[in-house]
């Protein structure tokens, strides 16, 4: 199959817009931390059913040492450090600025991927990401009537607003964990991989958790039929299918090309704000659209 690393991360980004509008609106009703956890839990319990009937092992046993240093450490890194702090991001400066930012993703990860890994994007490798980027960019920096009422609650004095930092540290997040994950895993099977950075997601949160005394919310969100059902859609189409699909995307083709295109999941939601959520859509961000698209299939046709 030809550019199978790319069509990969093409999946991703399709699996995470689904997850995206799920996670927005189970967020809504039990809180982003409680959905993070939850969402870990049950991608879990799907990817051991899926290992053993795929595999033949519950657990991933068969990894290395090394798998599990590199994987497990990638799993805290992007999903809980950078999650963490794009979440509180999203509270402190909104969505639209806190996903301008995270845009910055890909270049972090071509960046890592260069001085950690060795690769080395060509110039049409280069000329896809900086259009998919941009349109990404263009897509998501349009100002909306409901950001404009929308007060900031960031605080902070100063030329750098604490809601920016946090944003740029779920960019980063993002790009250190899939650097990390494609230096632990190798040719390991991605699927085994994604359990061991999901084991180690949970680990995390469960110790936050702990400290912030919020196990009584995680009760309250589990009795929640309507979130639930948008936690568990979600959870397959995030943690289960679309990571499991970005370390086969890392695994065959270059980390940033990979996370440029998974990237674009703010133009992929255009369609279903149209079409679900009849939401109206400006010509510029069809643009922004139709630039992000000619960026993929630059690096498609690479």
């Amino acid at each position: 199959m030809s550019h199978p690393g790319e069509l990969a991360a093409l999946g991703t980004a399709f699996c995470w817009t689904i997850t995206a509008l799920s996670f927005e609106s189970a967020g809504r009703r039990v809180g982003s931390l409680s959905v993070n956890f939850i969402r870990l839990i049950i991608a879990m319990i799907f990817l051991t059913v899926f290992c053993t009937l795929t595999r033949g092992r519950p657990f991933p046993s068969d990894a290395s040492a090394h798998a599990w240093l590199w994987l497990a450490i990638s799993g805290l890194v992007g999903f809980g450090i950078g999650d963490l702090c794009l979440f509180r991001a999203f509270v402190l400066v909104g969505a639209r600025i806190s996903m301008l930012i995270m845009s910055l993703a890909p270049v972090i990860a071509a960046l890592l991927g260069w001085v950690v890994l060795g690769e080395h994007p060509v110039g049409t490798d280069w000329l896809g990401m900086a259009l998919t980027i941009a349109g990404v960019a263009w897509v998501v920096r349009e100002r909306r009537p409901e950001d404009a009422a929308r007060p900031s609650t960031d605080r902070r004095r100063g030329p750098i607003p604490a809601g920016v930092l946090l944003a740029l540290g779920g960019a980063a997040g993002q790009a250190v964990g899939l650097v990390m994950s494609k230096v632990g895993m190798g040719d390991y099977n991605a699927f085994a991989a994604t359990q061991i950075r999901v084991l180690a997601g949970v680990v995390g949160f469960a110790v936050l958790f702990f400290f912030l005394r919020w196990w009584p919310r995680v009760r309250e969100a589990l009795q929640h039929r309507a979130a639930m059902r948008r936690i568990t859609l979600g959870a397959t189409f995030g943690p289960f299918l679309g990571v499991s699909l970005s370390l086969v995307a890392v695994q065959h083709t270059q980390t940033g090309i990979a996370a440029t295109i998974m990237s674009i999941v703010p133009v992929l939601i255009i369609a279903p704000a149209i079409l679900i959520l009849r939401e109206k859509v400006s010509p510029r961000a069809m643009v922004g659209a139709v630039a992000a698209v000619a960026g993929v299939a630059i690096l498609f046709l690479t």
